[in-house]
């Protein structure tokens, strides 16, 4: 094909959530096939035809506006051109031959995004339409895609394409913490774990279940939140949508052990509120043996996960720690000191970390010895559940002296 001739496009992104719209509303209400029509409303980027209620209606146009405000933020390309959606509640309530047989088929199920147009060159002429259920944020979910076909012409690979759609419909403003739902959580962190060549492989289809795409989803958050990885994450997708080749491999063939090593703690550590900038990994700190009279010093504060204790540790070796301080774990907490509050959270602990391995935590507290089960580098937090550390205050001051040193 030349790069005059014009070339026509037609694509398609689905989504099947694994749920189906029944014959009832999803107020629970049985209402007359009759009593509702759907109808037109729009808002500043969007047309929707829905049968939703009115209300609900205005309510979805604005989600679906932040949401787009959001990303074409993050992507840097502003939405340029209306995008259409329809959106069911119920399909009782669609007249016949208002939905094609296909496009019933599939909404009753969850969703999907038909894009045609044409390319010339640098011209795009691309125009795509949304076919959702009401159900589990698809409509957000699909209008992402979307935003990218009218905007890019592309939705990039299966895994980033599905995972940031997702990430999308999730996406609340100045929030980065996890707000995914109880059951996509429940998912990843109950489910066998899938190896980032797994997630990224680029012979996925899309509309493979959801399991798949809560997986993607995580991916996705992590990367575009934790500042180890976001200045590589961002330009990989812009690549994948402005057609400069890229690859997950290729970007991050450099720090593959430490992102492999970060992802899975993070979805060990999953749940709502998970703020993965309070715990990202400080993989700069330096750590030092303690010899001599000079005690090894760390500062640790009670928002952050694992920080560096600075204390570089020798298998069977005793330590000696003392910690001054308080610090508190939540807004109407007493201050404590570093053994705990009276509820048990607050005591300060350690951890071990070895060649990507970490050990079973170490209970430490105001003062006392404890003996190193390995080598490794030592690691200390306020102990507190990883997503509720938003609200703690406080630093404590660690010194660690060899005991066989005193």
């Amino acid at each position: 094909m030349t790069r005059r001739r014009k070339a026509s496009i037609i694509f398609a992104c689905l989504l099947c959530v694994g749920s189906t719209i029944s014959a009832v509303g999803q107020n629970g209400l049985d209402r007359n096939d009759d009593a509702r029509r759907p109808e037109n409303y729009r808002s500043q980027n969007f047309l929707i035809h829905t049968d939703l209620a009115r209300d609900d209606a205005e309510a979805l146009l604005q989600k679906m506006e932040t949401m787009l405000k959001i990303i074409s933020r993050y992507w840097g390309a502003p939405n340029r051109k209306t995008i259409e959606c329809y959106v069911v509640d119920n399909l009782n309530y669609w007249p016949a031959g208002s939905l094609s047989p296909n496009v019933r088929a599939t909404v009753s199920q969850g969703g999907i995004t038909i894009a045609q147009g044409s390319r010339r060159g640098n011209q795009l002429n691309m125009n795509a339409i949304v076919y959702a259920s009401n159900s589990y944020g698809t409509p957000q979910h699909e209008a992402v895609h979307a935003y990218c076909y009218q905007t890019f012409g592309v939705t990039g690979p299966t895994w980033y394409a599905e995972g940031m759609a997702e990430l999308g419909n999730y996406w609340v403003e100045d929030d980065t913490t996890v707000t995914a739902p109880d059951y996509v959580i429940r998912h990843l962190k109950r489910s066998p774990r899938k190896s980032l060549e797994e997630i990224t492989d680029y012979r996925q289809r899309t509309g493979d279940g959801w399991q798949n795409y809560t997986w993607r989803w995580a991916l996705c958050h992590f990367l575009v939140n934790n500042r180890n990885y976001y200045d590589r994450f961002r330009p990989m997708g812009v690549g994948f949508l402005t057609g400069r080749p890229s690859t997950f491999a290729r970007s991050y063939a450099s720090r593959m052990k430490e992102l492999k090593f970060e992802f899975e703690f993070f979805v060990d550590h999953l749940d709502r509120g998970f703020d993965i900038d309070r715990c990202v990994w400080n993989w700069k700190a330096r750590y030092r043996e303690q010899k001599g009279t000079r005690p090894v010093v760390a500062r640790i504060r009670a928002d952050k996960g694992w920080q560096p204790g600075g204390l570089k540790v020798v298998k069977g070796q005793d330590y000696h720690y003392t910690a001054e301080g308080t610090w508190r774990t939540s807004k109407d907490s007493e201050e404590a000191f570093a053994d705990g509050g009276p509820t048990g959270n607050g005591k300060l602990i350690g951890i071990l970390f070895n060649d990507y391995e970490l050990s079973a935590p170490i209970e430490l507290g105001t003062d006392g010895t404890f003996t190193a089960t390995g080598d490794g580098q030592l690691l200390l937090r306020c102990s507190d559940a990883w997503n509720r550390l938003s609200d703690n205050k406080g630093t404590i001051s660690v010194e660690f002296m060899s005991a066989k040193d005193d």
